[in-house]
């Protein structure tokens, strides 16, 4: 064979991922009132132009803002509702500029592969062909002329966005920006102009507030208590819509959740934070109220405790999961099995698809006795970008359409309930390496495998730490070549991987023995050479032949 090997590169070492951080639960408000729902609505739409207010300030004040500035906001606020309202206000002003620089920093990072991916396409000769690990030129001059006009385009939307970090700007809508821009495209989103003003406004009201520990009930400003009571803490203009003491409004409406009650019960009841936000469905004509708490961060398991009792595999696709079941050696068990999804409709629908996906997965995970989920650490961020596919448009849209990070954190805090763990594993070569070693010995008459199905199986021996191609057959009896090359499990250095080889007096009597009749020629003169060994030279016993 011509030419050097590919290079492989490292491939990371399993993990078990952390568990969930936090918690959300969410209950319909039932039974308000009409003067409940009015109530909420000026509130909301009064502390929403306060958010407002306190962002363009933060916005204002650039990475020149400190903890004098900030409190200089938070007393402003308080002054026009209260010194609780004012510091969940403040708290979410900045956690709000803190992930639009996030987004403004990977939007330069993803302008930077753009730039980098056209420059090299553009440095090469016209129709050359590309590699496995890079893309070659352009296919005709006018294609490479188009890119070159791209070039300059992205290079100064950088140079834009650059400036705008190195300043302190951000670009940030309360309501949010896609919702901004349906306004000028009310016919394509079914809308009236009424019909989208509600949502507008709803989406920019600000009924949330943080838990305190050590306050009743863990949130003085929207406290709930154990029975489902919801009463809120009215802003200072609007304490005469009070309905009960210290200037507080007790809704009608009861609250009880269902997923978590125990949990949530617990903390308030012990007077620990939660922290609560109710919204509005517009579309619906419905309010929510969502409580939320954090949890310390911890490793649920060991690896090595992970590990005890086999594995699942789960290779992601953007339809479904391919998963199998293998034991603590590596070795798959039973049938393969598949959970489909369906990633098209809107972001509600595609939420529903991967929870409903994601429970059949742990719950079948669940019944089989293993204790760890190994699943790829997947990141197609940089796989997406136009600048590298160029024209094979629905790649891009397959790689995009593959949940990788929402995936992840669902999978993480809804396998917690289960007492499963997730054990992240890297992606490097897991399709082509499965499909090598696995696919075509798992087929049978009656089962078609899979580049997924033995896709997952590469996975899952990876997080329980073993190589990815299963044993080899036994090394031939001779050193030719007609049957192959010989392949070991093991590599060069490890001893006994073929066991140490005999004195040649010992395979001349086990030949002898095991044919039982008088050899040819040519082994008669190999007989020849061992009596001449035998005459020169003293026999001494192998002493690993001893064990």
């Amino acid at each position: 064979m011509t030419g050097s090997r590919k290079e492989l590169r490292r491939i990371d070492v399993p993990f078990v991922s952390l568990g969930p951080s936090g918690v959300s639960v969410r209950d319909r408000l039932k039974g308000l009132t009409p003067r409940d729902e009015e109530v909420l609505r000026l509130v909301g739409g009064h502390m929403g132009a306060l958010a407002s207010k306190d962002l363009k300030a933060r916005c204002a004040h650039g990475l020149e803002h400190g903890n004098e500035t900030w409190a200089a906001r938070k007393r402003d606020l308080t002054a026009e509702s209260s010194s609780r309202w004012a510091g969940s206000v403040t708290k979410a002003t900045h956690d709000q500029w803190a992930l639009s620089r996030r987004g403004q920093a990977a939007y330069l990072d993803s302008l930077d592969a753009g730039i980098r991916m056209l420059r090299h396409r553009l440095s090469l000769p016209v129709g050359e062909k590309g590699t496995g690990r890079a893309p070659g030129g352009y296919r005709s001059r006018h294609e490479w002329f188009v890119k070159s006009r791209r070039l300059a385009a992205l290079e100064e939307r950088h140079a834009a966005a650059r400036a705008d970090g190195e300043a302190g700007r951000v670009r940030v809508v309360r309501g949010g920006g896609r919702l901004l821009n349906t306004r000028h495209h009310l016919a394509a989103a079914a809308l009236t102009e009424a019909e989208w003003r509600a949502r507008w406004e709803s989406a920019r009201w600000f009924l949330a507030a943080d838990g305190e520990s050590g306050k009743r009930f863990g949130n003085e400003t929207i406290r709930v208590t154990p029975p489902g009571e919801v009463s809120i803490k009215l802003p200072a203009p609007l304490a005469d819509l009070a309905n009960a003491r210290n200037g507080r409004y007790v809704l009608a409406a009861k609250v009880a959740f269902a997923h978590r009650g125990a949990e949530w019960a617990d903390r308030i009841e012990g007077n620990r934070a939660v922290a609560y936000r109710i919204h509005l469905d517009v579309e619906r004509g419905r309010w929510y109220l969502d409580a939320s708490w954090t949890r310390p961060v911890v490793k649920t398991m060991p690896l090595a405790t992970a590990r005890a009792a086999g594995m699942v595999g789960v290779d992601t696709n953007a339809d479904h999961f391919a998963c199998w079941q293998l034991d603590i050696h590596g070795n798959p068990v039973g049938e393969p099995h598949r959970f489909p999804y369906d990633l098209t409709g809107t972001a509600t629908h595609r939420d529903a698809q991967i929870r409903h996906a994601i429970s059949r997965l742990l719950h079948w995970a669940k019944r089989t006795g293993v204790t760890a989920i190994g699943l790829e650490n997947l990141d197609f961020t940089a796989e997406t970008t136009r600048e590298k596919h160029g024209r094979r448009k629905r790649f891009r849209q397959l790689l995009s359409g593959i949940p990788t990070g929402r995936l992840r954190a669902r999978l993480v805090s809804m396998a917690a309930e289960l007492d499963l763990v997730i054990v992240a594993v890297d992606p490097a070569y897991t399709s082509r390496w499965g499909a090598q070693h696995w696919q075509k010995p798992l087929a049978t008459p009656t089962r078609t495998t899979t580049r997924h199905d033995a896709a997952s199986i590469a996975i899952g021996r990876r997080a329980l730490g073993h190589p990815i191609r299963r044993r080899t057959a036994p090394p031939h009896d001779d050193r030719s070549d007609r049957r192959g090359h010989r392949t070991v499990q093991a590599g060069p250095g490890v001893r006994g991987r073929e066991e140490t080889r005999r004195p040649v007096t010992d395979r001349v009597h086990d030949a002898r023995t095991r044919t039982g009749t008088t050899r040819t020629r040519a082994t008669s003169r190999a007989s020849k050479t061992v009596r001449d060994a035998r005459s020169d030279q003293t026999w001494v016993q192998d002493s690993l032949l001893l064990t």
